[in-house]
């Protein structure tokens, strides 16, 4: 008899009167790129349901809205109040269950923050009169300048939009609902003792505030049937000055229970910029962050508890199960990092999981261009693309330049396709530049992802050759039938006076050994690899200040873990100076600089700049003639981020072979 490590985590649940196969559930996103009707996809469905195929219990499709008209915070939610969508939707449910997952419809209204309802030209509801929440007129209907309060009509109105909504999902083929009363939406609105302030019987009283989710509950139980699973998400805590705390979660959760099959606690409000990196914790916060809100409410009540936020390890939801703190594990970004974890962990290959940075590389290039992707899997984004492959027709000698993110993606994508690789990196250990932040405490799941590839490397039997720079004349002793060339970039040193004083360093330098900093730090430059580099130093308790030549720090593309950062800089007191040019360092590590025409000084002991860096493209021209196939990736061509490395590096290595 096999015997799995994670027999809690791995023990079936049955909710109403469905049977889960196991305890982790793929909690809620929404997917951007629909149709014009906003309807799934079949890339859609593919994404959906690639995390089914890889084990989680319950697949949940995001932002469900159940009331067009007046409910759309977003434009590219999927309308549940239109029956012209059962088509797509019955195919996207049909593509999550036939892999045995649980099809789950997230039910969704925004209310007071219905912006995309409102420039619609409609009238926008709250439970309350509030001026515009956007604070601008988005047109000129008079009756849409304001959010206004429900009437009882209304509440009824769309007590009965939100049961339909469920009714119209379980024709579609979806298992379960799960109701979205958290993050600052129309039921949470109902729910904060500080924006319900209604004097009737849907306010006032913790039970009067209650009211209105409890009322959606029992309908849909009423037209869905008591077999048919409810799941109820909630904040346990809006995570903010302005929120309801912990003790208010309770009351809310206490409320639910016996009228829902799954109270799902998480936190936060969406609407509150600080609060964002709480519901969606960053890297700065430790695994299973919120965790602590499920055990306490699962304290006080009979309904099973589901928990969600910064889950990665196997070990820690098994000991979440086991401990009886949640009865289910929701995963969200680590299912879009991996979505094979549940199939490893059970049968023992936890080792093998690509675990989630929390980089939010994902979730900011959904807001930005409606799709999604990841850092460390390709696949993501592109699951038609990968199911669909051209075969290889010709197998091929490749020869790698550099084995940094881009050079190992590419040589286990080139290798599963079943080309011979020779992967080439010029010092004594694959993983190329990212290797200075292995130290680093919140970089510590970019350490495992390099630790990964690395291992993966090696497993696939791939002839790696370390301490090896690729030249013309190695190229010509291999006779590649390809060359990828993965070199990486070199930092950029600004000209400046005194920049090779002796206490004046590169980032990578005192990311390899912080020791070499003194208590006073002056960073030059202000993207990613400066901010985080004072975060580090400052958790290291140097004293530091971050120098920035334009008027605001660069996120590098990456809007939400721009947030973090920007949180975590205020956390800790790290002074920034923008729109302010370094113009000098003295010998003594004094730094001369100009902002908005003025003088201004700084004293440090030491000066570390982060200004960029210049792609290694004469290197990579070197080689261009040196095979018949040339591909050139990663920060070699134009230095960017992880994820355009692996990706450009996953799909060159696909093309090989292909004629």
């Amino acid at each position: 008899m096999y015997k799995t490590k994670y027999p809690h985590l791995f023990t079936p649940i049955k909710l109403g009167g469905t049977l889960f196969r196991n305890r982790i559930f793929g909690a809620p996103t929404g997917y951007q790129d629909l149709t014009s009707e906003r309807f799934p996809t079949p890339e859609a469905t593919a994404y959906y349901a690639r995390k089914a195929m890889g084990g989680a219990a319950s697949v949940a499709v995001g932002e469900c809205v159940v009331d067009s008209r007046s409910g759309k915070g977003g434009i590219n939610h999927v309308p549940l109040d239109n029956p012209d969508a059962l088509g797509a939707l019955s195919a996207l449910a049909d593509g999550i269950s036939r892999y045995g997952a649980v099809a789950v419809a997230e039910l969704q209204h925004a209310g007071m923050y219905a912006q995309e309802s409102q420039k619609m030209g409609n009238r926008v509801y709250g439970p309350v009169d509030i001026e515009n929440i956007h604070g601008e007129v988005v047109h000129s209907a008079g009756d849409a300048t304001r959010v206004y309060a429900m009437t009882e009509e209304i509440i009824e109105e769309t007590i009965e939009a939100y049961a339909d909504a469920a009714l119209f999902a379980k024709r579609c083929g979806f298992g379960m609902v799960l109701i979205h009363g958290g993050h600052g939406w129309l039921i949470s609105q109902f729910l904060s003792p500080y924006i319900n302030t209604r004097k009737d019987r849907w306010g006032g009283s913790d039970e009067n505030r209650a009211r209105f989710a409890v009322a959606v509950c029992d309908r849909i139980r009423q037209k869905c049937g008591r077999g048919f699973p409810i799941e109820f998400r909630m904040s346990g805590t809006e995570a903010n000055l302005g929120g309801y705390d912990l003790d208010e979660g309770i009351k809310i959760a206490k409320a639910l229970d016996g009228h829902v099959d799954l109270i799902h606690v998480s936190a936060g409000n969406h609407e509150v910029r600080d609060a964002f990196v709480v519901t969606h914790p960053s890297m700065f916060l430790p695994d299973g962050a919120n965790a602590y809100l499920a055990a306490e409410i699962k304290k006080h009540v009979k309904t099973p508890v589901a928990t969600v936020g910064a889950f990665t390890e196997p070990e820690l939801m098994e000991e979440v199960i086991a401990s009886g703190k949640a009865d289910v594990v929701e995963l969200a970004r680590q299912l879009i990092a991996d979505p094979d974890l549940p199939l490893k962990a059970r049968t023992g290959r936890e080792s093998e999981i690509t675990r989630c940075m929390r980089c939010f590389t994902c979730f900011s290039n959904l807001i930005s261009n409606r799709q999604f992707c990841c850092a460390v899997n390709p696949e993501i984004g592109s699951e038609l693309s990968a199911a669909t492959a051209a075969p290889v027709l010709a197998k091929k000698t490749v020869l790698i330049a550099g084995g940094g993110v881009g050079g190992m993606q590419a040589a286990l994508t080139a290798s599963g396709r079943g080309h011979r690789v020779i992967l080439c990196e010029k010092s004594d250990k694959l993983g190329g530049a990212l290797l200075c932040e292995k130290d680093v405490p919140f970089k510590q799941k970019l350490s495992l992802y390099l630790d990964l590839q690395a291992k993966r490397v090696a497993d696939a039997g791939i002839d790696v050759r370390l301490g090896a720079a690729v030249t013309p004349e190695l190229a010509d002793s291999v006779a590649p039938d390809v060359i990828i060339a993965a070199l990486g970039a070199a930092p950029v040193k600004p000209n400046i006076p005194g920049i090779d004083g002796e206490n004046v360093f590169g980032a990578e330098e005192i990311y390899e050994d912080a020791s070499k900093a003194g208590p006073r730090v002056a960073i030059l430059g202000g993207g990613l690899v400066g901010t985080e580099l004072a975060i580090y130093l400052t958790q290291r308790g140097h004293s530091v200040k971050i120098i920035e030549m334009l008027p605001e720090l660069s996120d590098g593309g990456n809007q939400l873990h721009g947030l973090a950062l920007d949180v975590k800089l205020r956390e800790l007191g790290i002074e920034v100076f923008l729109s302010t040019k370094a113009l000098e360092i003295t010998g003594s590590c004094n730094i001369a600089a100009e902002s908005d025409g003025a003088h201004v000084n700084f004293e440090a002991d030491t000066v570390i700049y982060a200004v960029g860096q210049r792609p290694r493209a004469s290197d990579a021209d070197a080689l261009r003639f040196c095979a018949p196939e040339f591909y050139q990736l990663g920060d070699c061509l134009a230095p960017k981020n992880i994820r355009a490395a692996t990706q450009a590096a996953h799909f060159a290595a696909l093309n090989i072979g292909r004629i």
